[in-house]
């Protein structure tokens, strides 16, 4: 079961570490490369925004963004913003996420993401945390996987694997950090390869973060993983 009401309080917290790390940042510190490729940092901290407010959208029964074109153009057009209004807008979109969240709500029902994909309404505050915990990485300024929650690093490799299973191009795959372990990949009567390591080292493959050279594979060579 999906405990929703847990998962919320997981993403306050994650925002809350987010918009103190950002608010010790400076303007001209967020015009700087970031570690996605094309993006400064202003791009990530726009995406951020924008991504509170699409996934209130689905909370609340409207599409999660106009069109793919307006996304894009949305988070091109924040990136340059100065540090106290992209804090603000930090602020304010999570506390629009955060309210549509508290409402009262069916948590079973399905809900369609973009372009087609569809979850359960109860895994929408995880997927929000996903964001938070990752593009927090991403900015580059001192925070890493290591330093997320052992309860985000479990699940969130849990939920990676999941997104491969099945997929004819990944290899049957145990993937293991000593403790867990889920299998992903094309169907097989048995693991093809073993891969093992830390918690944030699996999860910055399996999210494309990481290169997988802090990681073990057995029985073959570490697979290489499709775009998410």
């Amino acid at each position: 079961m999906i405990d929703h009401a847990h998962d919320l309080a997981c993403v306050r917290d994650a925002t809350d570490r987010l918009l103190r790390a950002v608010a010790r940042l400076d303007n001209a510190s967020l015009a700087e490369p970031s570690r996605l490729p094309g993006w400064t940092r202003g791009h990530v901290l726009a995406h951020l925004a924008r991504n509170a407010d699409a996934l209130a959208n689905v909370l609340e029964g409207r599409p999660m963004y106009a069109s793919a074109a307006a996304r894009d153009a949305d988070i091109e057009d924040g990136a340059a913003r100065p540090l106290d209004v992209q804090l603000a807008d930090l602020r304010e979109s999570a506390d629009r996420f955060r309210a549509a969240g508290d409402a009262p709500a069916d948590w079973t029902r399905t809900v369609e993401l973009r372009n087609g994909v569809t979850d359960a309404a109860a895994r929408l505050p995880f997927r929000r945390w996903v964001e938070v915990e990752l593009h927090h990485v991403d900015l580059g300024i001192g925070y890493e996987l290591a330093d997320a929650p052992a309860e985000f690093l479990e699940r969130e490799t849990g939920f990676l694997a999941e997104r491969f299973s099945g997929n004819p191009d990944v290899p049957a795959t145990r993937i293991t950090d000593g403790t867990h372990a889920w299998d992903t990949g094309r169907a097989a009567d048995k693991p093809e390869v073993t891969v093992s390591g830390p918690a944030a080292e699996l999860v910055g493959w399996l999210a494309g973060r990481r290169d997988g050279s802090g990681l073990t594979a057995e029985g073959g060579e570490l697979p290489k993983l499709p775009p998410l």
